[in-house]
């Protein structure tokens, strides 16, 4: 809860801030808008008031107490000024309004008083005659405006900043308020109700959950199954060693029990290596295992050649047909998947059964298919063979020394391939497991 706080006041902050800089920049704009809006108007007024002097001959009659009036002559020499004796003011020629008036037929400039709190507004038109009629009033500057408005702008901001900050907080609440609710109870944040936008984050975060869930469950069915199968066969190992040592077993008796103790500790050592297995596999990177290009018909060659002792003593026929084939792949982890495959066809067969290997091309693909003559898996039973220490018939397996994890570290070598799994079986037919390297 206290990192939902800790957000929750980075968030009203961030945005008081950003409410803040807005609102200032806003103020500033106007100012500027406002003043441009003034200026135009003092412009218009003067062009106005120059066309109503245009129709006059006598300029002083028509003067306003509040607008300056001048007439200057071709050769910039003042004629007329309602303000100034014409006589005391020096020439106009080079002045920025005449300049432009005398070019193009009218001026207009802005020239600043040295108080800084005055600006005056000069528009000047050229006459029928020749001469430029000259028109002037004074305003405030865009300082003097700022410093008039302060107190007012101050008002309005501190109204501004109450009211942004009391919006900021009530959104942050509404924008926290749906994380700090699955932070109470992530077991079901289905039921809470978020906005639009969360919803991705609620849904990715409950899928993650679930995963975490799934995955805890699985470790503590992984432990629970791990010790189990451990102890069946280090029971059997204490219980025949045991007899020996006490000298309750004669010369027949230790014959037997030495080869139980030897069967145990060999299904130990096998069940010890596939879980370190699978471990190493599920904690592995596989963007740093070597890929290569490698010839999956002559791995499957050389698998079917190793497992060809253990195929006849339970008097399986085991066989590989098909032709040449590259993937792009990790030799080991092949290996792996090809005997993995291979001795659980073999270790569920019946008598006499077969075991037929193919690895060939369909629609530019590779695959490798391991189909079976042996008991076959059930419908509802398909679907989890790749699980964990899942085993179809519990008593056939133990009885052949297997472990019930073939299975499960073929899925995570598919899966390492990106490779595809499709399984075909029928209960007393047999069964048929097919990889398609895309």
């Amino acid at each position: 809860m206290k990192t939902a706080g800790k957000m929750k006041n980075k968030i009203n902050s961030k945005m008081t801030m950003v409410a803040l800089l807005s609102i200032l920049m806003t103020m500033i704009c106007m100012v500027f808008v406002f003043y441009n809006i003034l200026k135009d108007q003092i412009i218009e007024d003067l062009q106005v008031y120059i066309s109503i002097l245009e129709g006059t001959d006598d300029l002083e009659s028509a003067s306003q107490a509040d607008v300056r009036i001048t007439l200057i002559s071709k050769d910039g020499k003042v004629l007329f000024d309602n303000r100034v004796q014409s006589m005391e003011m020096g020439n106009h020629k080079d002045r920025p309004e005449i300049v432009r008036a005398m070019e193009t037929g009218e001026g207009f400039a802005v020239r600043k008083s040295a108080t800084l709190s005055r600006n005056t507004y000069y528009y000047a038109k050229k006459l029928a005659d020749g001469n430029i009629l000259r028109v002037a009033r004074e305003s405030s500057n865009i300082l003097h405006i700022v410093v008039r408005i302060l107190p007012t702008v101050v008002l309005i901001l501190m109204i501004l900043i109450l009211f942004c900050l009391y919006i900021s907080r009530l959104l942050t609440a509404n924008l926290v308020r749906p994380i700090e609710e699955i932070a109470k109870d992530i077991d079901h944040m289905d039921t809470v109700q978020g906005y639009e936008e969360l919803e991705p984050f609620i849904r990715t975060i409950n899928e993650q959950h679930r995963d975490i869930v799934k995955n805890a469950n699985m470790r503590q069915e992984f432990t629970a199954n791990v010790s189990h199968e451990l102890k069946t066969p280090l029971t059997s190992i204490s219980g025949y060693s045991e007899l020996i040592e006490n000298g309750m077993a004669n010369e027949s008796d230790m014959r037997r029990f030495g080869k139980e103790i030897h069967r145990n500790a060999g299904r130990l050592l096998t069940l010890i290596n596939d879980i370190i297995r699978l471990s190493e596999l599920d904690s592995a990177d596989v963007s740093e295992q070597e890929f290569e290009k490698l010839d999956l018909y002559e791995l499957a060659q050389t698998c079917v050649e190793m497992l060809q002792v253990h195929a006849d003593n339970h008097h399986v026929i085991l066989s590989l047909q098909g032709k040449k084939s590259i993937v792009y792949g990790n030799k080991q982890m092949l290996e792996e998947l090809l005997y993995n495959l291979c001795d659980n066809a073999i270790r569920y067969n019946i008598e006499n059964g077969m075991v037929i290997v193919t690895v060939d091309e369909e629609d530019d693909t590779v695959f490798l298919s391991v189909r079976d003559t042996g008991i076959g898996i059930s419908k509802e039973n398909q679907e989890r063979i790749f699980e964990r220490f899942y085993r179809v018939d519990k008593s056939r397996s133990k009885q052949t020394g297997g472990t019930g994890l073939g299975l499960a570290i073929v899925k995570h070598i598919v899966a390492s391939h990106h490779a595809k799994l499709e399984i075909e079986s029928e209960e007393r037919k047999g069964t048929k497991i097919k990889v398609i390297f895309v």
